[in-house]
């Protein structure tokens, strides 16, 4: 049997599929982790350049990005060995905490991985091997990795957003997930719909409820999935960060004033829009009263 002929048997493919999606989400933990600090590094190097000021202690750091330097335990500088970075396996049989110096990692790596690999398995379960997989992969990685971003920083990077919502476009020439046209406008009208709730809201409040992430992720999804699907896309995110919301003040006693990241519900609302779009739409606009 060749590699091809694997690829077409269904529980091989999301076999092959999840244990890639685990490694995926073993680097996706570094992403997570590092491009906050590449791009505030960034930010920092331009501003003393703007202002002509001495590079300082910044030229002299080591290399920093998402290749070198290698794993490290945050707490002792140990470098963690290829053996101890086996995803998901490595957590469990360390038992959780650096063999070095006993400090807790943090659940939330063994979490990222497991999820991306059960994540992709079921994309590879809804797509079967062909370039619609190979696609919904990318994207869902993407949104995966930029969910923890937002999670931990309020931040949706230009520098991980703006790639993926051309590649949309450009995977639309083919039209795998929604034609052209329909592409163009999903993108159109998913940042321009937010920027103008952004804007209607803040001459209401005198708040921002959101940030312009959220717009340029909406375009995104606009992009892949096509205008059709952003009524949806809205209101699953809408409904679930609601409850969130709800649940965590009434439930945890978290302060309502804080900011709630938007970009993880608009995330997972686009992921599950991507594997049932046509019947999440049909399901809308009957719920709506507009289907046959």
């Amino acid at each position: 049997m060749t590699l091809l002929d694997a690829l077409q048997q269904p529980g091989l493919l999301i076999a092959a599929i999840f244990l890639l999606g685990l490694a995926v989400g073993s680097f996706v933990n570094v992403v997570i982790l590092r491009v906050p600090v590449m791009l505030e590094r960034g930010w920092q190097q331009q501003a003393r350049e703007i202002l002509d000021l001495d590079p300082g202690d910044g030229a002299a750091k080591e290399r920093f990005d998402l290749v070198a330097p290698g794993s490290r335990c945050p707490s002792c500088g140990r470098s963690i060995r290829p053996w101890e970075n086996i995803p998901v396996v490595s957590w469990i049989l360390l038992r959780g905490r650096c063999r070095g110096c006993g400090t807790a990692i943090s659940l939330r790596y063994p979490a990222v991985e497991l999820a991306t690999g059960l994540l992709s398995a079921a994309t590879a379960w809804h797509f079967g091997w062909g370039p619609e997989l190979v696609a919904a992969l990318v994207l869902t990685w993407t949104l995966i990795a930029l969910s923890g971003i937002d999670l931990d920083h309020h931040l949706l990077p230009d520098a991980i957003t703006l790639p993926v919502l051309w590649l949309g476009l450009g995977i639309s020439l083919a039209g795998l997930f929604t034609g052209v046209a329909d592409a163009v406008i999903g993108a159109m009208a998913g940042y321009l719909s937010l920027w103008l709730v952004f804007h209607v809201f803040r001459w209401v409040t005198g708040k921002e409820g959101m940030g312009y992430g959220d717009f340029k992720l909406l375009a995104l999804l606009g992009a892949w999935l096509g205008w059709q699907a952003l009524p949806v896309v809205v209101l699953l995110s809408s409904l679930v960060g609601a409850v969130t919301g709800i649940v965590m003040i009434a439930a945890l006693g978290r302060d309502r004033q804080l900011p709630i990241p938007f970009g993880p519900y608009l995330a997972a609302a686009g992921w599950l829009t991507l594997l049932w779009r046509d019947d999440i739409i049909a399901g809308y606009l009957r719920w709506a009263g507009l289907g046959g």
